[in-house]
């Protein structure tokens, strides 16, 4: 599905990706964990298209596409999904508008009609329940007010939306209480499917005990030095990241 080769990025002129492999396939989830500032959020911004964070050697291919070469919302209308680790708040525009204009460009671009005012209520209230949201948040304007945690939920509720084949979960555990934890991380599992895939971007332990990644990856300054299943995780919480800075 996704294919990292030799990546090399910086922002402001300064490098920060030194080289980046990674493939995932189909059903597979991945973990990157790191100290702050290896790169983990860089090597999520660059897969997603923002503008600051210029590409300097290596490519990257979703589904046999040059994904380097399309446009943010091409990347977003072809199944890529980001939930960011600090969520936006957009005063004026209400959850329900914000999420059907985003689900009716979707359909246009599958050659799709808009999405009927029922079947699009129904839809939302179904997927509110998977990450427990409050009805009255569908009112509000999109993450408005929201404590840290609802605007965690609706990040994965925007996701169940959406729908995407590749999603990308920038340190959605971070600020959140262990019953938050719970119910975004449940909502997540629910949604996965045999043909998609996700990155979850995480420092700690908690999250991925209830993803249960396939593969997890150490990115220590700008590279990827080790590699290795679920026992990774176990690794960094007795020994932390330096014990891998020799292999960087």
């Amino acid at each position: 599905m996704l294919e990292i080769k030799d990546l090399h990025a910086s922002i402001n002129g300064k490098e920060i990706l030194k080289g980046i492999d990674l493939t995932v396939r189909d059903g597979e989830v991945h973990a990157l964990m790191g100290q702050n500032g290896a790169g983990k959020s860089t090597l999520s911004n660059i897969i997603v298209g923002h503008p600051a964070y210029e590409v300097t050697e290596g490519s990257i291919t979703f589904n046999g596409q040059n994904l380097l070469a399309m446009a943010p919302e091409d990347r977003a209308h072809a199944g890529i999904f980001l939930s960011f680790q600090q969520p936006v708040e957009i005063p004026g525009v209400s959850m329900n508008n914000f999420m059907r204009a985003a689900l009716n460009a979707k359909r246009k671009v599958q050659g799709q009609d808009p999405i009927p005012a029922t079947e699009f209520l129904k839809l939302m209230r179904e997927r509110r329940k998977i990450v427990e949201l409050d009805n009255k948040l569908a009112n509000r304007s999109v993450n408005e007010g929201f404590s840290g945690g609802e605007k965690k939920r609706n990040e994965i509720f925007q996701m169940a939306m959406l729908e995407p084949t590749f999603a990308i979960l920038d340190e959605t555990d971070s600020g959140l209480d262990v019953d938050a934890l719970r119910i975004v991380a449940e909502g997540f599992n629910k949604l996965r499917k045999p043909e998609t895939s996700a990155l979850v971007i995480t420092h700690y332990q908690r999250l991925l005990d209830y993803l249960q990644p396939d593969i997890i990856h150490v990115l220590i300054n700008g590279r990827i030095v080790h590699t290795g299943g679920p026992e990774v995780a176990t690794l960094i919480e007795q020994g932390g990241f330096d014990q891998f800075i020799k292999e960087s």
